[in-house]
C-alpha cells in the first residue's frame, strides 16, 4: 500500500486515538498604495504585467526602498496581536527559484522579525475561548502569480503551458506564525477556522487590508501533525498551502487528521511536505518536500538598512489603534440586547458591520437584525452572493424600517419595496411615493371595501356575530386583496367590528 491509496480513518476515531497539533501561518496583503520596496501601484485586477517597475522585476541595478506605511501597518498588526515590537530588525534574502520570483530570492525577514511573542484569544461558536500563541509576525514581499493552462485542475501537473503575471510581485505582506496549538482534540478544524477568522476581522478593524480571502488578500498555510498523546513529542507535520476560505481550512484539517491516522495505522511514516487542498474533493495532495530554514540560505539583505522604529512612534501607533473586534462585539452585545446565540449568528453571517451601520442610520437593533438575518439573508443565499454584495445600503434599510414604524407601509409592502431597492429603482420613500404603495388608512376607502366583504361573506359574518371573533381574518383577507395589500389591517379590523357590533 502506498501513501496515495492509504485508507482514511474516520475523523472521530482518529481524534479519539491521536492527539492533533496545529500550526497556522497566515499571510495578509497590506493595503498600501504602493508595493513593499518600490513605487509600483499596489492594485488588484490590473492588466497583467502593468503594475510593475524594474524593482518589481528584480532587474539589474534596480534598488529597493522600504515602504514606511507598510512598516506602520506591520506594527499595528503586531500590537493588535499583543506582540513585542522589535527595536531593531532587518530584511533577509530567502533564496529559491520559481518562475513567479524573478530575482530568484524573496526579500523577507528571518531571524529578526518586526513583531514576536504575542497571543490572541479566539472565540469558538459555543463561546469557548482558545488562546493561540503567536511566535512571530514578519514582513516580506509577495511573489507573482502563475496561471497553469491546459490541464483539468488548474495546477502545473497536466498543464500544457504556464503564464506569469508579475503585478503581485512586491506587494507587501505580513506573515503571522503561531506556535504549536495543542489540546484542540476533536475541535481542531473549528479552532483553525476560527483563528483565521479572528485575524481577518482584526485586519479589517485595523484598516490595514481589505482582507478578502476570495481575492487572496488573506491566505493560510495549515500545518497538522499527530502524536499518540498530549505528553508525546510532536509528530511530523504537513503544510497545506494557500487555503483561502474558512470552510476549506476546516476541511483541510479534518482530511489531514484522517489521512495521517491512516498512514500511522498502516505503519508508514508521515513525510514533512507541502500539500495542496482540492475544493472539489475536500482532500489534499502532495506538493514538494518541505524545506527547512537552512535550505533557503538566508542572509541579510545588503541593499536595505535595518528597520529601527522609535519607541515614540510605536506608542503613537498603539494610541491610534481602533476598538478591536472582540471588545467591539462585547460592547454591541450589551447595547443591542441580543442573546449570545443571536450575536454568534450575526458574526457568522458577516452581518455585524451591516447591522451596526443600519442602527447608526436610525433603525432599532432588533429590526436591523430582522432584515439582515431574515429577508436579506434569504435573497443573498438565493443569488449565491455575500450579504455585503447586495445592492442595499444600511441607510436604505433603516429608511425602509422607518416607513414601517410610521405605518406608512406594512411588512408585506416593505418586502415589495425592498425588491425594488435591490433592483436599483431608488430609495424606499421615493419608491413608495412613485409607485403609490403607501398604506390606505382613509376610512372612506376602507369602509367601501369592508361593506363589500361583509356582503360577499354572510356565513363568515354569522360566525363573527355568533362569538367567533377570530373569523374576522376571513374578511380581512379579501379586503387586503382588493387594496393590493395596502389597507391598514388594524383599522380594517376596527371598522369590521364597528359594522358588526362586535366588541
Amino acid at each position: 500500500m502506498t501513501a496515495t491509496d492509504i485508507e482514511l480513518v474516520d475523523y472521530d476515531e482518529a481524534v479519539s486515538r491521536f492527539d492533533p497539533v496545529l500550526g497556522i501561518e497566515v499571510h495578509v496583503e497590506l493595503g498600501t498604495a504602493t508595493k513593499m520596496f518600490d513605487g509600483a501601484p499596489n492594485i488588484f485586477a490590473a492588466e497583467p504585467n502593468t503594475a510593475i517597475t524594474p524593482t518589481s522585476l528584480g532587474l539589474p541595478g534596480a534598488l529597493p526602498v522600504v515602504n514606511r506605511k507598510a512598516i506602520e501597518y506591520a506594527i499595528r498588526i503586531g500590537l493588535a496581536l499583543n506582540c513585542e515590537i522589535a527595536e531593531n530588525c532587518r530584511f533577509a534574502r530567502k533564496q529559491y527559484f520559481y518562475p513567479d520570483l524573478t530575482k530568484n530570492f524573496q526579500t523577507s525577514q528571518y531571524d529578526e522579525p518586526i513583531a514576536f511573542d504575542g497571543w490572541v484569544d479566539v472565540e469558538l461558536e459555543d463561546g469557548e475561548i482558545v488562546r493561540v500563541e503567536i511566535e512571530r509576525a514578519h514582513m516580506e514581499e509577495d511573489a507573482g502569480k502563475n496561471t497553469h493552462v491546459g490541464g483539468a485542475t488548474g495546477r502545473i501537473h497536466g498543464a500544457t503551458h504556464s503564464q506569469v503575471d508579475y503585478n503581485r510581485a512586491g506587494v507587501p505582506l505580513v506573515e503571522i506564525v503561531t506556535r504549536p496549538i495543542p489540546d484542540t482534540k476533536g475541535r481542531a478544524p473549528e479552532v483553525a477556522a476560527a483563528y483565521v477568522r479572528t485575524l481577518r476581522d482584526i485586519f479589517r478593524a485595523l484598516d490595514v487590508s481589505e482582507a478578502r480571502m476570495e481575492r487572496g488578500n488573506v491566505r493560510a498555510d495549515v500545518n497538522v501533525s499527530l502524536r499518540e498523546n498530549a505528553q508525546a513529542p510532536l509528530g511530523t507535520r504537513t503544510e497545506t498551502k494557500n487555503v483561502n476560505s474558512f470552510r476549506s481550512i476546516e476541511r483541510t484539517v479534518r482530511y489531514e487528521i484522517s489521512r495521517q491516522a491512516g498512514l500511522l495505522d498502516a505503519g508508514q511514516e508521515i513525510i514533512q511536505e507541502t500539500r495542496h487542498f482540492h475544493e472539489d474533493t475536500g482532500g489534499t495532495s502532495s506538493g514538494r518536500p518541505k524545506s527547512d530554514a537552512e535550505d533557503y540560505r538566508y542572509f541579510p539583505e545588503p541593499d536595505l538598512v535595518p528597520v529601527a522604529p522609535s519607541r515614540e512612534w510605536v506608542e503613537e501607533i498603539r494610541s491610534s489603534l481602533p476598538e478591536l473586534p472582540a471588545a467591539r462585539r462585547r460592547r454591541l452585545l450589551g447595547e443591542w440586547g441580543f442573546t449570545d446565540l443571536e450575536m454568534r449568528d450575526v458574526i457568522n453571517a458577516d452581518a455585524l458591520d451591516l447591522i451596526e451601520a443600519t442602527v447608526a442610520a436610525g433603525a432599532s437593533a432588533q429590526s436591523a437584525r430582522k432584515w439582515w438575518m431574515g429577508e436579506l439573508a434569504r435573497i443573498a443565499k438565493d443569488r449565491d452572493i455575500e450579504l455585503a454584495e447586495l445592492a442595499a445600503a444600511p441607510a436604505q434599510i433603516a429608511e425602509l424600517q422607518g416607513l414601517v414604524d410610521a405605518k406608512k407601509i406594512n411588512d408585506k409592502i416593505a418586502k415589495q419595496v425592498l425588491t425594488k431597492v435591490l433592483d436599483g429603482q431608488g430609495d424606499p420613500a421615493a419608491i413608495v411615493e412613485s409607485e403609490g404603495l403607501a398604506v390606505v388608512s382613509d376610512d372612506s376607502v376602507l369602509t367601501g371595501a369592508v361593506d363589500q366583504a361583509i356582503a360577499d361573506n354572510p356565513d363568515v359574518v354569522a360566525k363573527i356575530q355568533g362569538g367567533k371573533v377570530q373569523a374576522i381574518g376571513a374578511l380581512i383577507g379579501p379586503i387586503m386583496k382588493a387594496t393590493r395589500g395596502q389597507a391598514d389591517a388594524g383599522r380594517v379590523r376596527e371598522i369590521i367590528m364597528e359594522k358588526l357590533g362586535v366588541s
